[in-house]
């Protein structure tokens, strides 16, 4: 496998993470289901693996890349499959509406599994690690590398904001019901 090929799986990998994220926001804003506190921190598992296939978008593919990809698909996972478990009994109800039948959590824990085989099986080739030029350009050329880094950016700026408006300073609630710090400057008003 070339580099610019590594880097083009690595780009599609990174718009399959923030399509996640967008489909997370598309249910947080427009279905108006504030995500709870284990989803937030799924959030960021996946923000976390976003950061380690920017790193190969940006300086090429790395082993040490994949570590971090790898370490923040089996942090993300163990967050999903913890909330999996809690509503796994009958009867002990579930968080959010489902999609396709099961809920965002389940849907996170099959997406790390994913991100952890797909970055397993691309640290099979060492010829990605090749770099016969000595200096690459950021992104390699390739725009699409640039697309899913950017995009990638934005959702995790989004993100950090959207938890900041929805917990304040503090620890989250948990059912949350409302935006707290939106909640408080109206108070203060």
């Amino acid at each position: 496998m070339t580099p610019e090929l590594s880097r083009t799986l690595n780009a599609i990998g990174m718009l399959a993470v923030c399509l996640v994220l967008a489909l997370a926001f598309f249910y947080q804003l427009v279905l108006y289901e504030l995500p709870c506190p284990l989803c937030l921190l799924q959030r960021v598992g996946f923000v976390a693996v976003g950061v380690g296939l920017g790193l190969n978008l940006l300086y090429g593919p790395r082993p040490q890349h994949y570590a971090i990809v790898l370490i923040a698909a089996l942090y993300g996972g163990t967050v999903s499959i913890r909330q999996i478990l809690l509503h796994i009994v009958p009867g002990t109800g579930h968080y959010g509406s489902p999609v396709l039948g099961l809920h965002y959590y389940t849907w996170a824990g099959i997406a790390f599994f994913l991100v952890l085989l797909g970055t397993s099986i691309m640290l099979l080739f060492d010829r990605q690690y090749a770099d016969p030029s000595g200096q690459e350009p950021r992104f390699g050329g390739n725009a699409l590398a640039k697309i899913a880094f950017f995009v990638m950016l934005a959702l995790a700026m989004l993100n950090a904001g959207s938890t900041l408006l929805e917990c304040g300073p503090g620890i989250c609630a948990d059912p949350p019901t409302s935006y707290k710090l939106i909640d408080e400057l109206d108070a203060g008003n």
